[in-house]
């Protein structure tokens, strides 16, 4: 029994991990994060499988952490499919490493590891090279930031030529 605790807990501290060379932003603002982000791009993963107009919404909660609700239309039935869950900061608030849970007391991380000063575009991982985004304020970037983001998410280790880019139309 106690060998089965010790795995649980191993495979649980493993997904709020950061993949290697992932470095998470230092002087974060949570307030300014705060608000709708785009998904622009990501790695397919099944949870968000099949969905396109794709968003993020974060909130404060009294807890201190941070509320979460992801929307996203099912590209097969054109139904709205959304998530709420929970972000807390792994560390402190000036960095950017959460934690975030949708099933309970299972987390996974959400590393943002580049982020521009004015807070439109946002670089994640989650807890290893499976998990990545492109999240933006617009729905609509730049070629520049997309060029940008597959080189800087390459150097990284991120299976770049599987990217999706999400259809926000």
């Amino acid at each position: 029994m106690r060998r089965l605790i010790l795995l649980l807990v191993g495979f649980l501290a493993g997904c709020t991990g950061m993949p290697d060379k992932v470095t998470p932003v230092k002087n974060f603002d949570a307030e300014r994060y705060l608000g709708t982000w785009y998904e622009v791009a990501r790695l397919d993963h099944s949870f968000e499988r099949g969905l396109e107009r794709v968003s993020a919404e974060y909130q404060p909660r009294e807890d201190g952490g941070i509320r979460v609700l992801n929307r996203g239309v099912d590209t097969g039935s054109g139904e709205v499919k959304e998530a709420e869950g929970k972000a807390c900061f792994v560390n402190d608030e000036q960095e950017a490493y959460l934690k975030v849970s949708f099933f309970g007391p299972f987390y996974g991380s959400y590393v943002v590891f580049e982020l521009d000063d004015d807070y439109q575009h946002a670089f994640v991982s989650g807890y290893n090279h499976d998990y990545l985004w492109l999240l933006a304020r617009d729905p609509v970037v730049s070629p520049e930031l997309k060029a940008r983001f597959v080189i800087r998410a390459k150097e990284l280790g991120f299976a770049t030529d599987g990217l999706i880019w999400v259809n926000q139309e």
